[in-house]
This record gives C-alpha cells, sequence and structure tokens, in this order.
C-alpha cells in the first residue's frame, strides 16, 4: 500500500465565514484551518493545499470578556522610541477588517507557506463582497 501524496495544484474551494455575533478568535481559527487545509482528508503539513476564505462581517465581530479596553495591538516603526500602541475597542470601530486579518495572521505558521495562505484572504467590514465570480459556499461554524 503506498501513501498519496497531496499536490499543490489541486483546484482551490472558496468559503465564506460570517463574523457577525461570533467571536473574533474562534472565527480567526475556522478562518486559518481552512487557508491550511486541515479540514482536507489530503492535508499535509509541508504542501499548500488550502482553500480561500472571505470574511464578511467584521464589524460585528466580539471580543469576549474585557479584551476590548485590555488588548493592545502594538507595532514599532523602526525609529527610536516609536512604539506604536492602540486599543482594540478603537481598532475595532476604525478597522475591524484589520484586525481579524491580525488574528488570523497569528494562526498560522511563519513560513513561506502561511504567507502564502494569507494571501487567499479577504475580509471584508460588512455583508458585501467582491467574489461573486467565484461562486463561495458558505462555510458553517
Amino acid at each position: 500500500m503506498s501513501t498519496t501524496m497531496p499536490k499543490a495544484n489541486e483546484p482551490r474551494k472558496w468559503y465564506i465565514l460570517d463574523a457577525a455575533d461570533k467571536p473574533l478568535g474562534r472565527v480567526a481559527a475556522t478562518a486559518a484551518s481552512l487557508l491550511r487545509g486541515k479540514h482536507k482528508p489530503i492535508f499535509a503539513p509541508h504542501v499548500d493545499c488550502g482553500d480561500s476564505v472571505i470574511i464578511i462581517n467584521c464589524e460585528k465581530a466580539v471580543l469576549t470578556g474585557n479584551k476590548l479596553t485590555q488588548k493592545y495591538y502594538r507595532h514599532h516603526t523602526g525609529w527610536i522610541g516609536n512604539l506604536k500602541e492602540i486599543r482594540y475597542d478603537k481598532l475595532m470601530a476604525t478597522r475591524p477588517e484589520f484586525a481579524m486579518t491580525l488574528a488570523v495572521k497569528g494562526m498560522l505558521p511563519d513560513t513561506t507557506l502561511g504567507r502564502t495562505a494569507l494571501t487567499r484572504l479577504r475580509t471584508y467590514r460588512g455583508a458585501e463582497h467582491k467574489q461573486q465570480a467565484q461562486k463561495p459556499e458558505v462555510y458553517e461554524m
């Protein structure tokens, strides 16, 4: 009996995740799993066999507990003393799709496979998206 190896040129599907009234981390974990291809029986950690994901209603995602007031997004500009930080209540009010992308990025591996998988993620603030031509399927969490 031989082991079958997945190919990277398998056809990819498109999935829609609705983040309305769901925890941000739960939606991000589901998206990261779909982007890596862990839901497929042919999954192999060294092959890029994941699907494309569209996340809609990012502004309606919820953060549980005190994360809105206690969690910060921090980044450094590269200049001395320029550590920028923004609290998640302001980040979710101004750029909710960026907050969702950050959460998904943190759940993907820090390799070329993870960076490639992140290019197949599309996040939208509202319920409208531009990928109708790809005929995406709604993924139930």
